[in-house]
């Protein structure tokens, strides 16, 4: 019995009408193979008036179904009835899963097959002819976009394998129906571009952005304008490039190097990336050569991940979430499934040619999580050990250097011509140094800074058993003894640093690691330690000031220097990091509700604080790991209040950014050492509601909340307990309890009130004018907004003038006023965008599509709804992306009559 309800109903090569019967059986097909309560088919059939004789008249229905159509494929099953069909004979199930097929294939021409029968399936608007059903709207929606979405898939395959001319006709009849699409715009330029009409295809944008901004009133959205970006440069994207700086002293290692640019030549077609694992003893240069040849290798792949997987505590998880970062995937968009991530990055990878660059693994089983599934990528990996469990690897094992590269090392470090006036010394040296290469660099970085010494008087160090504390040979003791002679050079600051380097979160650090470590100045320890080599200059942060990096096992090293005042060290860096993360913190638009407490313990001088505010996000996006680390380590060490302050001070960061991930993990873990802290964990629950309330995860949000509320009542808190308190107001309002919700804003009010907060006051009041609007009490509401909207101005507050400008668009829409409505959410829109606040922006153009459609501009207001669905999509804002699919549903189809009384 073939199913089809993309297009007109169709059940065995019959086509149903809009009766009843037609209703019910189009529900019951959307639904195939699941039950569907009695109760549910009733709203359906008649929705919030069914008559009296409702049940019996849905047995009848059902029996003429059984009898003239779908025979026993239609069961009772206890309190419902379900449509049982096999998947092959259902088009919505088959277009599925071939659309899923088609996004987990790696090879592009299967891919683009299964794509091609995907869309064969369709036959026209689904389920058409039959009247609207709200309940199918979202849906229904969701159908089209996922067909557009294939068609799209369809024509980005096509243009990357060359056939973008075939398609340039397509694309623009398709802009002709869908003008504000900007996807489709996208695939336009790069069809042009690909056919060497590339004037064109930049003439294509400036007409693109001139309809946006003249009838939509936004710029176009930042995909479209890296697209032009890359005609316009004549490139295919701004591509990631996460290598390391290339060791501009590298030396030998030839017959290594050619054989790694052999093993990783990209494999077109294949369904995996080559891989070649570089394994060896500690110190033997790994890291080293896969960097060096890593960057021989950028023509054939342009574009790289680098991960230091020693630094990640064996865990691939954190690796796969920072690529997925670096390739736009943000906050709730992340899956929270391990395994989900893996495919969704091989997914992204597909079609790209990346080379993943994973240092110092210490299994076969992290590193497969990170193998891309298309033969145009590669994996250059380093370990200790040849990961036997990695099949079909390539590998390259690592010994020491010969001796001539040994002695041209070290002369390229101490200089040449000091090494050749004693070549016979200089390798004795190389030898007492086990010919590793990281042994032979601290050599020769000594002999460099010490211009007296001779080479054969470091020999002669070397060779003294007394100065070494065991022989210089391959593994741990060479490089330990290596360390060690190094350090002892150091003078007694730079010890202390470097046996503090300890206490890091992370092995990247900036210079003010080093102040607080040692509790005063410490720039020329910091200089030392570079001229010893034993701390290297790292890439510049995304803030463009200095990082500098300790090597993994100069890392390890460090915990073996002796030193008392490691747990002060760590307490001042925390205390340090917490202050700058809440100046910068400080220069975001204000989350509602983040709280956190008075400084804690020793900070920096007040110019290295005002140092983090030029670019604020940019410097908290720098140290966003060793802010999550540093929770981790300082709960480790009890120090309970430094922990939940550094959770509470990222709020306003996570929160404009989407990284509920972090948001959530480091409030749980402050929450389980919080201890005496009672104001500490009445702040974190408050954050973790939040979060909750963010994911639509409304039980743990009721449970957190009124949790805050109550400790913070306990307290006497009425400023903590006045946010706890809004937010179980905006639990109720989307719950749809308004009534609830107006009753618990109106409490947050009095508690804002009585501790002076003008923000609390204007967030307050905006929520009030919301409820109130949702009750229908509009004049009200109006009052409400309006003494909001004049609180938010008297603060210079942008954010919240927007949110609340935003609010009024809504109201003046209910009160039937479209043009008050869109000048006050056009408004709200460029105030968001300007603040690149994309949760709120997709919110406001949600409203501002409404607004649209209510004037007749379904055109208009599906492209609005089509970009906020896309934020709300790749966010995991699940229930706004519900609302903005009945929207686009509804800006499709503003001619269907709504669901009456069919005969």
């Amino acid at each position: 019995m073939l199913v089809q309800v993309l297009g007109p109903l169709r059940v065995g090569g019959v086509v149903l009408g809009g009766g009843k019967q037609g209703v019910l059986l189009a529900h019951l097909a959307l639904n195939v193979n699941r039950v569907v309560r009695s109760g549910q088919l009733v709203d359906v059939l008649w929705g919030e008036r069914p008559p009296s004789s409702a049940g019996a008249n849905l047995q009848t229905y059902v029996w003429r179904l059984r009898r003239e159509v779908v025979g026993e494929g239609l069961v009772r099953s206890g309190d419902g009835y379900v449509l049982r069909v096999p998947e092959e004979e259902v088009d919505l199930l088959v277009f599925r899963r071939e659309y899923a097929a088609a996004r987990a294939e790696s090879d592009p021409g299967r891919a683009l097959g299964h794509l091609v029968a995907a869309e064969g399936l369709w036959r026209g608007e689904p389920l058409a002819g039959l009247p609207v059903v709200p309940a199918w709207e979202a849906e229904i929606s969701a159908l089209c976009e996922a067909r557009l979405g294939a068609t799209e898939d369809r024509l980005g395959l096509q243009i990357r394998l060359g056939r973008g001319g075939e398609v340039v006709e397509e694309v623009k009849g398709l802009l002709g129906e869908h003008p504000y699409r900007e996807r489709l715009w996208q695939h336009y330029l790069r069809a042009l571009a690909a056919g060497g009409r590339r004037g064109e295809a930049l003439a294509a944008y400036g007409e693109a952005r001139r309809r946006f901004v003249a009838e939509l009133g936004v710029e176009p959205g930042p995909e479209l304008r890296a697209v032009q970006a890359e005609v316009l440069h004549g490139e295919e994207r701004v591509p990631i490039r996460q290598l390391p700086p290339e060791v501009a002293d590298f030396t030998g290692r030839d017959e290594a190097v050619e054989e790694l640019m052999q093993a990783l030549a990209p494999r077109p077609g294949a369904f995996a990336a080559p891989v070649a694992v570089v394994s060896g003893a500690p110190g033997t240069g790994k890291s080293a050569l896969a960097v060096h040849v890593a960057h021989r290798l950028k023509a054939r792949y342009p574009e790289q991940f680098y991960a230091d997987l020693g630094a990640t505590s064996g865990h691939a998880g954190d690796v796969v979430a920072g690529f997925l970062h670096a390739l736009g995937v943000f906050g709730a968009g992340l899956p929270d499934d391990a395994a989900a991530r893996e495919a969704l990055l091989r997914s992204k990878l597909v079609g790209r040619r990346f080379l993943v660059v994973l240092d110092d693994a210490g299994s076969a089983r992290q590193v497969r999580a990170l193998v891309p599934a298309d033969g145009g990528c590669a994996v250059l990996v380093t370990s200790r050990s040849r990961l036997p469990g990695l099949v079909g690897a390539h590998q390259v094992e690592l010994a020491g250097f010969g001796a001539e590269d040994g002695v041209r090392l070290l002369g390229r470090i101490a200089g040449a011509e000091r090494v050749a006036a004693e070549v016979a010394a200089a390798r004795e040296v190389v030898e007492f140094c086990g010919r590793l290469p990281l042994a032979i660099r601290i050599a020769g970085t000594r002999l460099a800074g010490r211009r007296a010494w001779t080479v054969g008087g470091l020999r002669d160090r070397l060779a003294d058993e007394s100065r070494r504390l065991t022989e210089l040979r391959v593994g741990d003791l060479a490089v330990r003894g290596s360390f060690e002679l190094s350090v002892r050079q150091l003078p007694a600051a730079g010890v202390r640093a470097f046996g503090r380097f300890a206490e890091l979160p992370t092995r990247d650090f900036a210079p003010w690691a080093v102040d607080a470590l040692l509790g005063e100045p410490g720039g020329d320890v910091l200089e030392d330690l570079v001229d010893a080599n034993l701390v290297a200059a790292a890439v510049p942060g995304l803030d463009g000031q200095p990082r500098y990096r300790v090597h993994e096992l100069l890392h390890c090293y460090t915990r073996e220097v002796p030193d008392t005042g490691r747990a002060p060290a760590f307490a001042r860096y925390a205390s340090a990091l917490l202050s700058l993360v809440k100046r910068a913190a400080g220069e975001l638009p204000t989350a509602f509700g983040a709280l956190t407490g008075d400084p804690v313990g020793w900070r920096l001088p007040a110019v290295v604080e005002r140092g983090v505010t030029a670019r604020p996000l940019d410097w908290l996006a720098t140290h966003r790991e060793a802010l999550a680390r540093t929770v981790e380590l300082a709960a480790e060490a009890g120090e309970g209040e430094l922990a939940w302050q550094l959770a509470a001070a990222s709020v306003p960061f996570h929160d404009l950014r989407g990284h509920y991930d972090d948001w959530a993990a480091a409030h749980r873990r402050a929450l389980e050492v919080v201890g005496a802290h009672e104001r500490g964990a009445a702040v974190l629950l408050r954050g973790l509601g939040q979060v909750h309330l963010y994911r639509d995860e409304y039980a743990d949000a009721t449970r957190c909340l009124t949790r805050a509320a109550g400790l913070f009542g306990e307290l006497g808190d009425r400023h903590g307990e006045a946010f706890a308190v809004a937010g179980l107001g905006t639990l109720a309002r989307v719950c749809s309890r308004p009534a609830a919700a107006l009753e618990h804003y109106g409490r947050a009010l009095d508690g804002f009130r009585a501790v002076g907060d003008l923000s609390g006051v204007a967030q307050a009041l905006g929520s009030l004018g919301t409820a109130c609007r949702v009750l229908g009490r509009l004049d009200e509401a109006g009052a409400r907004l309006d003494a909001a909207l004049s609180a938010a101005r008297e603060l210079g507050d942008q954010h919240r003038e927007a949110k609340v400008r935003g609010e009024l668009g809504a109201l003046h829409r209910e009160n039937g006023d479209p043009a008050a409505a869109q000048r006050e959410l056009v408004a709200a829109l460029a105030i968001f965008e300007e603040i690149s606040d994309e949760r709120c922006t997709a919110h406001a153009l949600v409203g501002l599509a409404a607004t649209l459609l209510d004037t007749g501009q379904p055109t208009r207001a599906r492209a609005l709804a089509e970009r906020a669905l896309h934020v709300f999509e790749r966010t995991g804002n699940r229930r706004a992306a519900a609302g903005a699919l009945v929207l686009l549903a509804r800006s499709r189809r503003p001619d269907r009559r709504a669901l009456g009384h069919p005969a």
